[in-house]
């Protein structure tokens, strides 16, 4: 059970289960989205680990500067039931990204920090002052210095995207900072996102079984498409909208879109 319940967590949109038995969706709703329960922390993933490659190779500092573009992340919003908790679009916030140094002269104590680059998932981390960050990497709550974080990766704050109030800064960091040192089974946190979200909120629907799954799905991930075209997907936690949202991220808005556009050809062909 446990390996067919981890298949589940790689599932391409025209795998995903539809509200048709037959895999078609006889009306214009929401899907149903993918349970993570047994996924494991997605930043395992990374090509890269302390400047290096997994094949031990140098990794140009200055590679993914010039790669990373902004037009291949994928605008979404999250919300809770009708409450929106989450969004990242051009229109409601500041999507600039800068390399480690220059972000350095911008961070206050307690700011949520992300490091993007291609094909990567997002690296999520909180700064605590003195040019140093406290993140979730590979299994283990780590300190370490902002630029030997980023790995190469340009970055940006990113307080405004969760919508919630925000804890003090001094309680963000101390959060930070008490965990340091966990790994392994003692983690309460999936992913670098869900740990440095949770520090600085204090939710914990952030935490792993942090909410029950049980009965109807009270969050909706909305991909935006294009000024007018969305597509939505139901989730049962927090949790489980976060790693949908991960996985797009690092695959890319185009891959992203051609996957959705394969589940609607595909539908559009069973229902002949």
């Amino acid at each position: 059970m446990g390996n067919q319940m981890d298949k589940l967590s790689h599932l391409s949109y025209a795998e995903v289960p539809t509200v048709d038995p037959n895999g078609v969706d006889t009306e214009d709703g929401p899907r149903l989205g993918v349970s993570y329960i047994f996924s494991n922390d997605d930043d395992d993933d990374d090509d890269v680990e302390d400047g290096c490659a997994i094949d031990g190779t140098a990794k140009d500092p200055n590679q993914e500067e010039a790669r990373y573009g902004r037009r291949d992340e994928v605008e979404c919003a999250v919300y809770n039931r009708d409450e929106c908790i989450y969004e990242r679009s051009a229109r409601c916030a500041n999507l600039d990204v800068y390399s480690p140094e220059n972000l350095l002269n911008k961070c206050n104590a307690g700011d949520l920090v992300e490091f993007v680059a291609p094909a990567q998932f997002p690296h999520w981390a909180v700064y605590v002052g003195d040019f140093q960050v406290v993140h979730l990497h590979r299994a283990e709550v780590k300190n370490s210095f902002l630029t030997d974080a980023s790995q190469g990766r340009r970055c940006r704050v990113v307080n405004d995207l969760y919508r919630w109030k925000a804890l003090g800064p001094d309680m963000v960091v101390q959060n930070a900072m008490e965990q340091v040192g966990l790994k392994d089974r003692g983690l309460s946190w999936r992913n670098s996102e869900c740990f440095a979200a949770w520090c600085r909120f204090g939710k914990r629907e952030f935490k792993t079984g942090g909410e029950i799954r049980i009965g109807k799905q009270p969050y909706r991930l909305k991909i935006f498409m294009s000024d007018k075209q969305s597509h939505v997907l139901e989730f049962q936690s927090l949790e489980d909208v976060v790693m949908e949202k991960r996985r797009n991220d690092h695959l890319g808005r185009a891959a992203v879109f051609q996957e959705l556009a394969t589940h609607f050809s595909s539908g559009e062909e069973i229902g002949k």
